[in-house]
């Protein structure tokens, strides 16, 4: 008898990306994905960001669940707009809790979760909120890029 496997697709509501640390993310339509090196015109890529001091090859990309955005409204009165979360994508139905460790397509890219991110003051000072303590275990996730190539609005997100 096969084990009972739940299946899940979500889709991008969002991507995004900066130059520079501390200026606001920028909205897109689609980014192009380099293996080794991150998003092309990411500050992380380009050694420009907040953390590059620090590099990290599981920190080429970075996600987070729009599920977070409107849990933060409804249960505390908080409004983050998806560009003002510092992450790359922007997911809706997908666990990224689960997936460190994992591989899963965003369109046509190929990406593997390294690790949960954790919240950092940093945002605290971009967003001007008090938002730290309530992104604990809900800060998106990390990943490093398998298979490069170009996502966008609206692609599935999908377990490899």
């Amino acid at each position: 008898m096969k084990a009972n496997t739940h299946i899940w697709t979500g889709v991008v509501e969002g991507l995004h990306l900066v130059p520079r640390s501390f200026l606001p993310m920028r909205t897109m339509d689609n980014l192009s994905f380099v293996k080794g090196q991150g998003i092309a015109g990411d500050r992380y890529s380009s050694g420009e960001g907040f953390y590059s001091d620090r590099p990290e090859e599981g920190r080429q990309v970075t996600l987070f669940e729009v599920e977070t955005l409107e849990a933060l409204w409804r249960d505390h009165g908080v409004r983050l707009m998806p560009e003002d979360h510092r992450r790359n994508i922007t997911t809706r139905g997908v666990p990224l809790n689960h997936l460190v460790g994992r591989r899963f397509s965003v369109g046509d890219v190929v990406l593997e979760g390294t690790r949960l991110s954790t919240p950092c003051r940093h945002i605290e000072q971009i967003t001007g909120k008090e938002i730290f303590t309530l992104l604990l275990n809900r800060s998106g996730l990390h990943a490093r890029i398998i298979e490069p190539g170009e996502a966008f609005t609206g692609d599935p997100i999908r377990p490899v």
